[in-house]
């Protein structure tokens, strides 16, 4: 069979994508969001390694700590300020667009992000015992239950910032883009009192009220453009002004590099958020922005809109599920003993190649979890009763993994 003849299934299932999308969908937005989403699973395997202990234990361990070098590579990666910027542009539109009243149109978005958050936690809360009994050491389980529950913090920020919606309209009707600059404003004094003189009298607690700050940057941003309070000359200055600023944090504040955790580090950019964090989002929304009409021309051709439309459909179960993807390879590796990529330790570039070749495979595992996974997404419709019940039982379930997870039991 030749290539062409193989093709020919996927090229009619674009081809019919492509018809079905309505006129007025925003493809450009879409494909921000689905490059966003991606990031997260990529960032996730390429930066985050695994030792074995003595006992044939997973421990998590970095590249970072090992190849400081890496670090511009988090600058790519971490794309959360893009997905909030489309976060915060899809909500505005669809805050226009609401039927009924504010509490139900929240009431739909938070049952939509909670579903599949629930779905991973209770799964795990049911593996975990039969993966013990079947011999899976107890750090194994500890070390995979935190990587789940590690990105599933951004479910929780982004509930709160969908639910201050309304909020973020009537600012940025006043303001346009300039309402984020107070919320990049309180991020910057409080990293003032957490880095600078009165750095040693000031309680580590402090640096919590960067977290909504923080986030709700970029979501301002994002409900702005979506009101249409944002030009190309206002996404020039966020490109400008977000670059110069990284620069400066980097050069002159000595603000550390990578933009995610690194074990052993004392400072990080990533929880909360710094300031570092509010820069390089400011740059990445400037240059969103400036791209849409590219982006939205390159997305009229099926065979790239396609996996778009499929990545957004399963954007939470990718989110929530991506981890379990890679230990669904690393745990039953830990049996074998040393894997280069796998369960050997990140401190050479043979890992780095080793772990880059590891990735098709974490990436089809997770289309193989997912095919079962999105059902949490879009459950199917059944008989309502004991509705409750099973409401009750999968919440004490999820509680006890996440107490397990957060190393409370």
């Amino acid at each position: 069979m030749s290539a062409s003849a193989a093709l020919a299934p996927l090229r009619r299932a674009a081809g019919r994508i492509d018809r079905q999308t309505p006129a007025h969908r925003d493809r450009a937005v879409d494909g921000l969001r689905a490059l966003a989403l991606l990031a997260v699973p990529t960032g996730h395997w390429l930066l985050g390694g695994f030792t074995l202990d003595s006992d044939g234990g997973l421990h998590n361990a970095s590249p970072l700590s090992a190849f400081g070098g890496l670090a511009p590579a988090s600058w790519v990666l971490q794309m959360l300020g893009i997905f909030f910027l489309v976060g915060g542009y899809a909500s505005a539109l669809s805050y226009r667009r609401r039927p009924g009243a504010t509490g139900a149109w929240l009431k739909g978005r938070i049952v939509r992000l909670g579903r599949p958050v629930l779905g991973v936690t209770v799964v795990w809360a049911l593996a975990a015992p039969v993966l013990y009994a079947a011999g899976v050491p107890e750090a194994s389980l500890r070390t995979g239950a935190k990587l789940v529950i590690q990105p599933l913090w951004f479910v929780g920020v982004y509930v709160v910032v969908t639910a201050l919606t309304p909020y973020c309209v009537r600012a940025a009707g006043r303001l346009g883009g300039w309402a984020a600059v107070p919320l990049i404003g309180s991020v910057a004094v409080v990293d003032f009192l957490r880095y600078g003189p009165l750095a040693d009298s000031v309680p580590s607690w402090l640096s919590l009220l960067n977290i909504l700050p923080g986030w709700l940057f970029a979501y301002q941003l994002g409900v702005s453009w979506g009101e249409r309070r944002i030009g190309r000359r206002g996404a020039w200055l966020l490109l400008a002004g977000g670059t110069l600023l990284f620069a400066a944090l980097l050069a002159v504040f000595h603000y550390p590099a990578s933009m995610v955790g690194v074990p052993g580090a004392e400072r990080t950019n990533s929880h909360p958020p710094s300031l570092l964090v509010l820069a390089l989002a400011s740059a990445q929304s400037g240059a969103a922005v400036l791209l849409r009409d590219r982006l939205a021309k390159l997305l009229a051709r099926p065979a790239l809109w396609a996996p778009v439309v499929v990545i957004n459909l399963c954007a939470m179960t990718i989110l929530c599920w991506h981890q379990t993807a890679m230990l669904a390879a690393a745990v039953p590796g830990s049996f074998a003993g040393e894997l280069a990529g796998l369960t050997t330790a990140p401190d050479s570039l043979g890992w780095i190649a080793a772990r880059v070749a590891w990735m098709p495979v974490f990436a089809a595992l997770l289309v193989v979890i997912a095919r079962y996974a999105r059902r949490f997404e879009h459950p199917p419709q059944g008989v309502r009763g004991g509705r409750a019940l099973r409401r009750t039982v999968a919440g004490l379930l999820a509680a006890g993994f996440a107490v397990f997870a957060l190393g409370l039991a």
